[in-house]
């Protein structure tokens, strides 16, 4: 106000001084109390400018000196919400980071200087009482903010969070329908839900929730779809060996369901297309296979092609799974079934051939077994030994450990179900429980014998490119560590053996 006033002075006394400048200035006269006074008038002009600046700036100290009070009180306020606000900040980060002692000393705080943050503080003292492993008291502070509107969801969260805690799975499911009904959009909630239809096995009911929650946008259309997918292959697999006629065609239903959302999905694509081949439709259960092998091969799949048809010989087997490799030639499954195609049609020029193709992969169990398959079918004998050798101590395939030994897919646990249902939907992966539990799977390694025979083709293999290099005899320790000893007498050398090759010394 001062700065304006001041400035109106300046530009009120430039426009008098001009006037006076530019010619007459007038007269002007003040009698008061039988005193008078003459000036000109641009002198009396600035005379009354000038009073009235003092009286301004008068006036605007005197009604600074009045507003000292309050200045000094807001003055206390906002050092008191700096205060509340640090506090605060540095609260939630002693919670987050577990110092529950500082958290709660700093919740203390907070409650005495943040008054206008009500809301903060309580979920500050709850999460510092977590913190401190006081969970009555985070039940307590949770419990407090039920009563306010805007604090339901977030007390009802943390009453869920300490009712798992405890282990009270009951109650922290009451906690979360109660959250579910009230904001339809807490994906916490809706998570917790279908997790325990899920525990419980209870796929209609997770259906239902994954449902609704696609059509709140509670999650993605793609996570959804996963889900679901998952969740009906799973109810596929529980009908799927029942007695009822009935049942086995809503198992049909709910795989076919399965592969329309997510037609790359291996485990709903090969129950599709076993119930399909058992109710006589052979033709669209190829069908099914081969768009799956298309997008994400997967052992399984030639296998349940391999088995649609029984009445082929075997020329006309290895032509068929041809057909299914060529449809996506660069995959790492369809250069194995190439081998596999090969060996069925008795063809070792092409297995050999085929074989070599995996030669850059790295060595599993089943690729050892199956060059191993390829080498004994061409008459090296030998270099099938060293593959046996190599694939004995090679790792599994996790994939190829989703079958079971008498080469069923899929035969899953309910709780292996509800894993899957649960990574797959998020993820968009499959899980493998019989490579966890370490089950046995189809083994892939020849049974042949454990020693040499005396004879060249050892040699020869590694000459041709199998990289299988020869072993001495007798690969103890050298001649220049062994004790001395007594020469013995000259009697004729009994015949020796040829050891079998270490898996560190075989074929790579």
């Amino acid at each position: 106000m001062i700065r304006t006033s001041v400035v109106l002075f300046l530009v009120a006394a430039v426009a008098v001084a001009a006037v006076a400048l530019a010619g007459d200035a007038g007269v002007a006269s003040l009698i008061w109390r039988g005193w008078r006074v003459d000036m000109t008038a641009a002198a009396a002009a600035l005379l009354v400018l000038f009073v009235s600046l003092l009286a301004t700036i008068f006036w605007s100290f005197l009604k600074w000196l009045l507003e000292a009070p309050q200045r000094a009180a807001r003055a206390t306020a906002d050092s008191r919400r700096k205060q509340g606000g640090e506090a605060l900040a540095r609260g939630f980060l002693a919670a987050a980071a577990g110092d529950g002692s500082e958290a709660r000393r700093l919740a203390q705080k907070a409650a005495e200087l943040a008054d206008e943050a009500p809301a903060l503080v309580r979920v500050l003292a709850a999460q510092a009482a977590e913190a401190a492993g006081d969970l009555p008291a985070a039940k307590a502070a949770y419990s407090a903010m039920l009563g306010f509107p805007d604090m339901r969801l977030a007390g009802l969260k943390g009453l869920m969070q300490t009712a798992l805690a405890e282990g009270d799975n009951a109650a922290a499911l009451r906690h979360a329908q109660s959250a579910y009904g009230l904001a339809k959009t807490a994906r916490w909630a809706w998570r917790a839900l279908v997790d325990s239809r899920l525990e419980a096995g209870d796929w209609a009911a997770a259906l239902d929730l994954v449902q609704g929650a696609q059509e709140r946008k509670v999650v993605s259309p793609l996570v959804a779809d996963r889900t679901r997918a998952a969740l009906l292959a799973a109810s596929a697999a529980s009908l799927e060996n029942h007695s009822s006629e009935r049942m086995r065609g809503q198992a049909l239903e709910f795989a076919l369901q399965s592969v329309k959302l997510k037609p790359d999905f291996a485990p709903g694509v090969v129950m599709a297309a076993r119930l399909l081949a058992a109710d006589g439709k052979a033709s669209r259960a190829s069908g099914l296979l081969e768009g799956a092998w298309k997008s994400v091969p997967h052992p399984a799949l030639w296998l349940a092609y391999r088995d649609l048809r029984t009445d082929e010989t075997p020329r006309e087997r290895a032509k068929r799974l041809g057909a299914l490799a060529a449809l996506n030639p660069k995959a790492r499954e369809s250069r194995v079934l190439a081998v596999e195609q090969a060996l069925i049609g008795g063809e070792v020029g092409a297995a050999r051939e085929a074989a070599r193709s995996l030669a850059d992969e790295p060595v599993t169990q089943r690729l050892a077994g199956l060059q191993a398959r390829a080498a004994n079918a061409a008459g090296a004998v030998d270099e099938a030994r060293a593959w046996i050798a190599r694939g004995a101590a090679a790792p599994q395939e996790p994939d190829w450990s989703d079958l079971d030994p008498e080469g069923r897919a899929f035969d899953y646990r309910p709780e292996d179900w509800t894993r899957l249902v649960a990574v797959y939907g998020e993820t968009g992966e499959l899980i493998h429980p019989r490579l966890e539990r370490r089950e046995r799977t189809i083994n892939d390694l020849p049974n042949l014998p454990v020693s040499y025979v005396e004879s060249t083709p050892f040699l020869a293999a590694a000459e041709a490119g199998a990289a299988v290099m020869p072993i001495p005899d007798d690969p103890g320790v050298p001649d220049y560590a062994r004790p001395p000893q007594d020469d013995p007498p000259p009697t004729s050398p009994p015949p020796r053996r040829r050891r079998l090759a270490s898996p560190t010394r075989a074929a790579k």
